[in-house]
């Protein structure tokens, strides 16, 4: 059975959703403060979802300490849309986020999103990706740039599994979103791709400013270069 994390401190948003994800087969761990959740916090969890403002500090603090020994996927809760929120929160490791108010079933499909891409990668037909000095183990989830292990959130792992998937192909955004988001693509948007990109490249690339190995195709989207820039 999937476990969930949901550190929140709205008690009526709890109980709601707290009925919903059971309604969906998963069980449910809650904390309603970040003393709380630090306590409660273990790595056998298969998703972590924030509330942003907790009574006691920020749900982004407590992404920031997951993130120090766990690559378990985060969703935020917030309602502050701002899109510097947003990029913050995507920037220290947060997989997805979804605004409040938000629509239940928008949440649940979100929510099931995150479970399945971090599952998708155990079936893959290729054990092993490797290409341009990066290597991608799928059976333990590890990456290795020119032999040094790099440290991935799921969905850096998942969009990094894409590009060298298709070697020298160009990839339109829309098609790169709906391949990360495999809900509805239309609750995310090119903003939330540009950071993710940003954020891989900083991880994959020599020179971030200067990509070679993800390079934009300008007016089309982004590819994995193999041919000749390295």
């Amino acid at each position: 059975m999937k476990r969930i994390f949901l550190v929140e401190d709205d008690l009526s948003l709890i109980n709601g959703l707290s009925f919903a994800i059971q309604k969906q087969g998963y069980e449910i761990c809650v904390a309603r403060t970040k003393a709380e959740a630090a306590a409660m916090w273990g790595e056998d969890y298969d998703l972590v979802i924030l509330d942003v403002t907790l009574p006691d500090g920020s749900g982004f603090d407590l992404c920031t300490q997951i993130r120090r020994t766990s690559k378990v996927p985060i969703m935020f809760l917030t309602a502050a849309d701002e899109e510097t929120d947003i990029i913050m929160g995507l920037d220290m490791g947060g997989d997805d986020y979804i605004t409040k108010p938000f629509k239940l079933a928008v949440f649940l499909s979100r929510v099931n999103a995150l479970l399945r891409r971090s599952g998708d990668f155990a079936s893959s037909e290729s054990a092993e990706l490797n290409s341009n000095g990066v290597r991608v183990e799928r059976l333990t989830g590890k990456v290795y740039k020119n032999g040094l292990e790099t440290d991935l959130t799921a969905s850096e792992y998942k969009l990094l599994c894409l590009f060298m998937e298709n070697p020298d192909m160009v990839l339109s955004a829309e098609l790169i979103l709906s391949r990360l988001w495999d809900c509805d693509e239309k609750y995310v948007d090119n903003n939330t791709l540009t950071v993710y990109i940003r954020r891989l490249r900083t991880k994959i690339e020599d020179d971030p400013c200067r990509p070679e190995r993800i390079v934009t195709v300008r007016g089309m989207g982004y590819k994995w270069n193999t041919k000749g820039a390295l």
